[in-house]
């Protein structure tokens, strides 16, 4: 029985890990999401991707009964890493994380590789690789430190801490923090706009983001400007550059060809 549903709104692909109890990610689960976001990378007429879990746990991270059956620590998880995603880096497709409830460990990890989190009052996140013998190497040890205060990001990885929903807000971690019987609803809310943006010029953005990230902001123009990112040169030669300002002086909703 798959673990992973997919359902399409409207060009908004949302991507439901259901597996009981804990929602736990094993290598055949992490290929199996891996084959979800492809489906959005690949298909023209999906925009933007929602990853939510069902029940108490958005994930509990990796699957330690398979560990436990001789699934190894640094077992391949497949092309787009654990999770399908956190290694995922030629997505070009924005992903929303809609956090339903508990996030842990690689759970969590998949959260952070999202590109906005949005998430329920009962929401909860930590890492607890520490306690267990491992490290948070699908990016929590990488992402978090980016996301919050770098200090708080070394205790909650070095000692398990556990972080609230609204604490997560306030330090920025996260978009929303909404009741949980409005959490789909939040992120298709976001998802929607999104979708109405060129998808040439998020692709861009995207890229751009990620490129520049950690760069001061002359270093960051710098490179920008270098040619070295391909989809800023194709969103600028692109038809839809031409057709959001004609769309815009002829007071209609512009008509986007991904061209």
């Amino acid at each position: 029985m798959s673990a992973v549903t997919l359902e399409n709104r409207a060009g908004i692909l949302i991507i439901t890990l259901d597996r009981p109890k804990a929602n736990a990610i094993d290598v055949a689960t992490s290929n199996e999401l891996y084959a979800a976001f492809k489906t959005l990378n690949d298909d023209p007429a999906l925009r933007v991707g929602i990853i939510t879990g069902t029940g108490r746990f958005f994930s509990a991270g990796w699957d330690l009964g398979a560990a436990n059956e001789g699934e190894a620590v640094d077992a391949d998880h497949g092309p787009g890493g654990f999770a399908g995603l956190t290694e995922y880096f030629s997505l070009t497709k924005p992903v929303i994380a809609a956090v339903n409830g508990l996030a842990v460990g690689g759970g969590f990890e998949l959260a952070l590789a999202a590109d906005l989190i949005v998430a329920s009052t009962t929401a909860r996140f930590w890492l607890p690789e520490a306690q267990l013998g491992m490290l948070p190497d699908s990016g929590g040890l990488l992402r978090l430190p980016k996301a919050i205060p770098a200090r708080l990001a070394r205790e909650m990885i070095l000692t398990g801490r556990r972080m609230e929903a609204d604490e997560a807000l306030a330090l920025n971690l996260l978009n929303r923090v909404v009741e949980p019987e409005a959490l789909l609803d939040c992120a298709l809310e976001l998802g929607g706009t999104i979708a109405r943006s060129a998808p040439l010029a998020i692709a861009a953005a995207r890229d751009i983001l990620r490129a520049t990230e950690g760069l001061e902001v002359e270093q960051g123009y710098r490179l920008m400007r270098s040619g070295s990112i391909p989809s800023y040169r194709a969103m600028l030669d692109s038809e839809d550059a031409l057709e959001g300002p004609r769309a815009f002086a002829e007071g209609r909703a512009p008509e986007w060809k991904g061209r």
